[in-house]
């Protein structure tokens, strides 16, 4: 398959460009590289972070995206678009061809499946294939987004790092445990093949551009819009998607392969989040906590009308049950080698909420 050049011109619905232009980018650096960079998930949240943040640093892009994928995200980016997919391994060979780098960032991100299978063989056998397709193309160096759901916890509120010990058997969740899976096949062909991998593992990203939105970004929005009647006891790492993005170009140029390097910014309890997204949003915040007890016959019933009806659930019994352990990281190892700087958490809450409002989200 022969990439596209696009930028400006797209079919309304997302979907390839039919019409292509050349367009030369004018951006931030005047010298632009030659080899494109590959960025898988690019049409996502964090994928399009990664993207702007490597046209501001020069870099000419490639980006994989799926068949029929809203390309809302990247329509303003000069880069190739080529067309790949997780689940279909075929398609990476073009992808990676010629490329210097390869940035992994698509993933099946879902926290619930009715079916696990799929979002399995994307995420582990995709990124597997992915990588042995870079590292046969020669490429020079590899990114890979893992998550912080691929690391050990300690749960009663202790912070945890790269170091933290993580078993399979305690990493609840399809989604948690597809991604473990699959960072242990990078760090196994890390030592077997000598890939030369970075991985770097984002907390919980908010920010801009947040389309569909995320589990989170859905959390915070429901928040600013006075949805949100009560919270359970729990704790997460908060940090602004394009700090996420900076410390992806900061691994490429700084990380040592076969290293992880957690890409976080605040902790806090979840009460305290959304009565920090209340004030900048200006309303009233939850003040009610629920046990999750109270909460898991909802969960049961959620998650049963969802296979009815095949829509998401708002709450399952997984979420509850990784709800027990507070999700708190640091990110002192990513700020010591590789200059990561995290702005405010407060910063990108305040920015997700202007956007949900800019584009009609949020009232």
């Amino acid at each position: 398959m022969v990439p596209h050049r696009f930028a400006a011109n797209r079919p309304p619905h997302g979907g390839f460009p039919r019409d292509v232009r050349l367009l030369t980018y004018t951006g931030a650096s005047d010298r632009i590289m030659t080899a494109p960079t590959l960025v898988t998930g690019a049409t996502g949240f964090v994928g399009s972070a990664v993207a702007r943040t490597l046209l501001q640093r020069g870099h000419s892009l490639r980006l994989m995206a799926r068949k029929g994928a809203d390309l809302t995200n990247i329509r303003d980016l000069p880069a190739e678009l080529v067309e790949g997919d997780l689940s279909a391994p075929a398609t990476f060979a073009d992808a990676v061809r010629g490329c210097r780098y390869v940035f992994h960032v698509a993933a099946d991100y879902r926290l619930w499946v009715p079916d696990p299978a799929p979002m399995m063989t994307a995420n582990v056998e995709g990124t597997r294939r992915l990588m042995l397709a870079a590292q046969d193309a020669g490429v020079e160096r590899i990114v890979y987004c893992s998550s912080v759901a691929a690391l050990g916890l300690i749960g009663d509120g202790t912070v945890s790092d790269e170091d933290t010990p993580v078993h399979e058997h305690a990493v609840i969740g399809i989604y948690k445990r597809s991604k473990y899976r699959a960072e242990q096949e990078v760090l196994r062909l890390v030592r077997e093949r000598g890939l030369p991998a970075v991985i770097v593992n984002p907390s919980t990203p908010v920010g801009p551009r947040d389309i569909k939105p995320t589990p989170t970004g859905q959390m915070i929005l429901d928040c600013a819009a006075g949805r949100m009647p009560a919270y359970v006891d729990t704790g997460v790492n908060i940090v602004h998607v394009d700090d996420v993005a900076e410390g992806h170009v900061l691994a490429l140029e700084r990380g040592r392969a076969g290293e992880k390097y957690i890409l976080g910014g605040q902790n806090f309890l979840l009460r305290d989040l959304f009565a920090m997204t209340a004030d900048i949003a200006g309303v009233r915040p939850p003040r009610v906590s629920l046990p999750q007890s109270v909460i898991w016959p909802v969960a049961v019933v959620s998650e049963w009308l969802s296979r009815g009806f095949g829509i998401a659930p708002r709450v399952t019994r997984e979420m509850l049950a990784m709800s027990h352990k507070k999700m708190f990281f640091s990110s002192a190892k990513a700020e010591r080698e590789l200059g990561y700087a995290p702005r405010p958490a407060r910063d990108a809450v305040a920015d997700a909420v202007a956007w949900f409002r800019q584009n009609g989200m949020l009232g």
